[in-house]
């Protein structure tokens, strides 16, 4: 279920959206004013040189003990 960030261009609410199945995009509404025609956002995850999980000079290798 991929997930995604709206923002609507009449209130500025901005909200996630889990897409489920067969669900439409003409379903989808912002939670607060109802208006249809809402902004896909980018989103930070997953870009080159972030991490959440460690320093950029990390490495996934084990450290060597002993």
């Amino acid at each position: 279920m991929p997930i995604f960030e709206y923002r609507c261009p009449r209130c500025g609410q901005v909200f996630e959206h889990w897409w489920r199945g067969r669900e439409r995009r003409e379903e989808l509404r912002c939670p607060q004013c109802g208006e249809q025609h809402v902004e896909k956002l980018v989103s930070a995850l997953g870009t080159r040189g972030s991490s959440a999980f460690g320093s950029a000079g990390s490495s996934c290798a084990p450290s060597g003990g002993g």
